[in-house]
């Protein structure tokens, strides 16, 4: 898995660069480990502008303009609030596409609606509207963490590989 993650970073990285566009990431249950990934790949200060950890909800609303309404109607774990994280990610940076990552990765913490290894995603660029999704991922804490990193990143890519596509048809 990891080669292939490799492979999707190096092309994530041609198509950002090639625009001119910077990435901004604000993750929750992954800890800063999709900002880890990307920025592990040499040269990518040219393409990656920054990333937030908001892992407590205040943070989210601080840092991300995540509404307390949104946090309190549908949770930090939710679809609706992975929409507002990657947007606030993107209107407080230099960045022009961003995506969000929040969930339950345990060993505790899940409940009956939510269980643990739920973990919602969002991806957006500017003038482009959101694309989400809801994973249920098993394993442990770690093994949940690395496949929710695996998907913020595969989900990115495809975001651009679309835009890319509608752009040159």
């Amino acid at each position: 898995m990891k080669d292939s993650t490799d492979y999707i970073l190096h092309k994530l990285s041609e198509i950002l660069i090639d625009k001119k566009w910077k990435i901004v990431v604000a993750e929750s249950c992954t800890g800063g480990g999709v900002a880890k990934a990307m920025t592990s790949l040499p040269g990518s200060s040219a393409w990656f502008d920054r990333g937030m950890v908001t892992y407590s909800n205040e943070s989210k609303m601080e840092l991300l303009n995540v509404s307390a309404s949104t946090l309190e109607l549908y949770g930090a774990v939710s679809i609706e609030t992975a929409n507002e994280m990657a947007l606030g990610a993107l209107n407080n940076s230099h960045a022009q596409v961003s995506l969000s990552v929040t969930g339950i990765a345990g060993p505790d913490g899940g409940t009956m609606d939510k269980p643990v290894g739920t973990v919602c995603f969002a991806w957006t660029a500017l003038n482009h509207t959101v694309l989400n999704a809801m994973m249920n991922f098993t394993g442990d804490r770690i093994a949940i963490r690395e496949q929710a990193i695996m998907m913020a990143i595969q989900g990115v890519f495809e975001l651009m590989e679309k835009m890319e596509d509608r752009q040159n048809t």
